[in-house]
């Protein structure tokens, strides 16, 4: 499974490097792998043209499966207040093209989530969930429990016939430094320890590499699996689960989970508005790719869990 893309500017230096620098705007914090190839020629999945005019406004338009960009990019790479929000960044540009791509020429899905390998029980667990939700909490909590790492962020499959196939998502993973200092100092890069502003832990974050915990293998195909849409906030008592048991409020959740990255228009460079990259036919395939997905025999009832970090596994690991 796989995504090409042929990228090309008239200035080199407002192409990417890669695999480039491990830093949070990383698109290593979205995929497992990202790499540089020959052009990929008419074997593209889409492109991505980028014209340096610095006396123009920033600007494109859309030929088929390439986006043409004109504008001032080499000083609004520069500038921009967050490198995230690029043609290259983890929130930016080439990472949401690669989800619709993926979507329209691949059949591959991609849910905002973390996905952790109960090796024992042959067992994936997936945390869906947007920002704040507790995905790093069940991640790195998970990860002391001896689970194998299969994502960090974003976990993608497909449906084959009767199968699911099942693809490793990125390995790095961008954590608040307040939550590697207070609720996980084992992940903490020793580097760190003396050299950090700790005054801004809880709105800094780091990119941290934990492929040394990643499974053995990239693709699972039909695991037992185990959906969990959490809740996790400091302060809260006890542990609460949740079965959904009407799988259209199941399959609701997770539809908006897939879409928000694909649907929703984004600012590149603080300057310049891309609408959302959504098409009526994806949007209907999603949802049916999402019902499927549900009503696979290996797909447990998904669960809605409130609860706090020090308990978000309650009796999950007990329970069949």
């Amino acid at each position: 499974m796989g995504c090409r893309v042929g990228l090309a500017s008239n200035q080199q230096a407002l192409l990417p490097v890669w695999p480039g620098p491990l830093e949070v705007p990383s698109l290593l914090t979205d995929f497992h792998e990202v790499r540089e190839i020959a052009w990929p020629g008419d074997e593209a999945d889409g492109y991505i043209l980028v014209e340096e005019a610095p006396d123009e406004a920033a600007h494109y338009k859309v030929e088929n499966n390439a986006w043409i960009f004109r504008g001032p990019f080499t000083r609004l790479s520069r500038e921009t207040a967050d490198r995230r929000y690029s043609f290259w960044g983890n929130q930016g540009l080439l990472y949401r093209l690669t989800l619709a791509w993926l979507e329209k020429n691949h059949g591959v899905y991609s849910l905002h989530a973390c996905g952790l390998v109960d090796e024992a029980k042959r067992r994936l667990i997936v945390v869906a969930g947007g920002p704040g939700s507790g995905k790093t909490v069940y991640l790195l909590s998970g990860l002391l429990r001896g689970f194998r790492l299969f994502s960090t962020e974003t976990v993608h499959f497909r449906l084959v016939a009767s199968e699911v196939q099942w693809f490793m998502g990125s390995l790095v993973d961008n954590i608040r430094l307040g939550t590697l200092r207070h609720d996980f100092p084992s992940f903490l890069p020793p580097a760190l320890a003396g050299s950090w502003d700790w005054s801004r832990e809880w709105q800094a974050k780091i990119a941290v590499d934990l492929s040394a915990y990643r499974y053995s293998k990239d693709v699972l195909t039909s695991p037992d699996c185990l959906l969990i849409l959490p809740r996790v906030e400091e302060g809260r008592a006890g542990f609460k689960s949740l079965a959904i048991d009407d799988r259209r409020h199941a399959a609701r959740i997770l539809f908006q989970n897939i879409s928000e990255k694909i649907a929703s228009s984004f600012i590149l460079y603080d300057v310049l508005a891309v609408t959302g990259l959504e098409t009526q036919e994806q949007a209907a395939a999603r949802l049916k790719a999402v019902f499927n997905l549900l009503e696979h025999p290996q797909t447990h009832q998904p669960l809605e869990i409130l609860t706090n970090p020090k308990e978000c596994w309650g009796n999950l690991l007990e329970s069949e």
